[in-house]
């Protein structure tokens, strides 16, 4: 008898017999299309709590670390990383809308899924990579909260302890609704970076120009390429959604909804990050092509033409910041999920800490504290930044199998992708697995 997964399965239903009788929605279509009628009499933040699961992790996909591979293509490649940043909204929104399926019709968390149908081994396997690729982001999260202290004059010793204990608090709170609303709000900061693009009034035909003049033959934008590729498509993001829509309560009737709400924030996420190449490509790429960044700081001065001292630090202070926390929330609790779901303990945000949570919430806060130790040894955030994303598309295959595995298995015939569509699928993450591959001759030193 397959294992269950404990502690999530019991509003989301199991193993794609969709829900449990008198199982809870959350916000299901109903409840939606009246929030939706009613917006206008209805504060902004409980608009904004329809969206759920697929804006908080497209909200976490960009993060500190695609900001900072975002503005480091700005500042040496001008406009030509814009075209790419494109092509890879469908993809990732491929990717994350089958964690999306997968969640909600078999009630289990992607881990506890790869060790149902491939052995704990596998899922052991899986959840390393998970991992690698959840440190990696955590350290440059924290590395830009350091950042973003120190143009203020607050020193790293204490705005990152400061950072750790804030998601401490977050996911502690018991409740996974209200975690999710504090993760939205800080990471809606992100969107600053919108008005620094118009602000930095990028002239229409070098844009159009740029983003046809690709360098494909340069090894640095090829480093670069691959760097912006692992920072759309995150292995943790993948974990996370699938174990957000469970502990979110959604069930089949919300499928449709959260499809909605991923395909906007994955234009979202993806507008926010050419928001930033144009915004440096048009200040500091143009000015100073060719241009190498290494600090927040750095990326402030560049934007200090357009917004004054001043307001360049506080814009990217702000952005950063919402950024950094709001994934560095994310990535970890991605990693504490599949743990949990690997080692079968029990593990939901519903759940306040406790003698039956403590492992869960003890992974949880390890993480977190593993990132905030780590960057404390290192100061070229912008070099961190982008190995980091390099790292994540070098795991991309990994996780791309099993999604793919998974999405062909786990699910309900008349639930999976089926004819063209299907075969779209798979030649668009072999292709996005393809060029995570390249990363291991690219990070070897062809910067």
């Amino acid at each position: 008898m397959p294992e269950a997964d404990s502690g999530r399965e019991g509003k989301a239903g199991v193993a794609g017999l969709g829900p449990l009788p008198g199982a809870s929605d959350g916000l299901a279509p109903a409840s939606v299309s009246r929030l939706g009628r009613a917006g206008g009499r209805r504060p902004v933040w409980m608009a904004l709590a329809v969206w759920g699961p697929g804006l908080m992790v497209m909200l976490a996909d960009t993060d500190v670390g695609s900001l900072a591979t975002a503005a480091q293509s700005g500042a040496r490649f001008g406009y030509a990383m814009v075209l790419p940043l494109v092509v890879l909204i469908p993809v990732l929104y491929l990717v994350q809308e089958m964690t999306v399926r997968l969640g909600i019709l078999t009630g289990q968390g992607h881990a506890a899924l790869i060790r149902r149908h491939f052995g704990r081994g596998w899922a052991a396997a899986a959840s390393l990579a998970l991992l690698a690729s959840a440190l990696g982001a955590l350290v440059t999260e924290f590395a830009g909260v350091a950042g973003v202290g120190q143009m203020f004059g607050v020193p790293r010793w204490l705005s990152v302890p400061v950072a750790a204990a804030f998601l401490v608090g977050v996911a502690s709170t018991g409740s996974y609704r209200r975690s999710e609303r504090v993760g939205i709000a800080v990471g809606l900061a992100e969107l600053v970076f919108l008005p620094a693009m118009v602000l930095s009034h990028p002239r229409l035909p070098e844009l159009l120009s740029g983003m046809v003049t690709v360098p494909h033959a340069a090894p640095a934008f090829l480093f670069l390429l691959t760097a912006n590729l692992g920072a759309v498509v995150m292995p943790w993001m993948i974990f996370y959604q699938q174990g957000a829509v469970i502990d979110r309560g959604l069930t089949r009737r919300s499928i449709g909804a959260e499809r909605r709400n991923t395909m906007v924030g994955a234009v979202l996420t993806q507008l926010v990050m050419i928001a930033v190449v144009v915004a440096l490509a048009a200040t500091l790429g143009t000015a100073h092509p060719g241009s190498t960044l290494r600090t927040v700081g750095q990326m402030a001065a560049a934007l200090v033409p357009l917004l004054g001292f001043t307001g360049a630090r506080v814009l990217l202070g702000v952005g950063v910041l919402g950024a950094g926390l709001v994934a560095a929330l994310v990535a970890s609790l991605a990693g504490a999920w599949a743990l949990a779901e690997v080692f079968g303990w029990q593990h939901s945000l519903n759940r306040r800490p406790g003698r039956d949570t403590a492992p869960f919430y003890a992974t949880y806060t390890l993480a977190l504290a593993a990132g905030a130790l780590l960057v404390l040894t290192r100061t070229d955030l912008i070099s961190l930044a982008v190995d980091a994303e390099v790292l994540n598309a070098f795991l991309l295959p990994v996780v791309l199998v099993f999604l793919l595995l998974l999405e062909a298995r786990a699910l309900p015939p008349a639930a999976r992708r089926q004819g063209w569509r299907r075969w779209a699928t798979v030649a668009v993450c072999g292709l996005v697995a393809a060029v995570g591959v390249l990363a291991v001759p690219i990070s070897s030193g062809l910067r």
